[in-house]
């Protein structure tokens, strides 16, 4: 499945970096691509490992805030 998800509190390539990470290394993550101007990030993930909400729980426990 291919989630695009609003994320506001980014402000440097670290917080991409961070943000990045924290959904790489989840269960079930296919490809994650972060983007900073768009202010969001685009995950491939299986739905039979993890689901939208719990990559949005990951970027909300990493600082982050996830809109929508």
């Amino acid at each position: 499945m291919r989630e695009v998800l609003k994320v506001e509190g980014m402000t440097c390539q670290h917080c991409v970096e961070t943000v990045s990470e924290t959904v790489a290394k989840m269960a079930g993550i296919e490809k994650v691509e972060v983007s900073l101007e768009q202010k969001e990030v685009i995950v491939e993930f299986d739905e039979s490992q993890t689901q939208s909400e719990d990559i949005s729980a990951q970027i909300v426990a990493a600082g982050f805030e996830v809109i929508g």
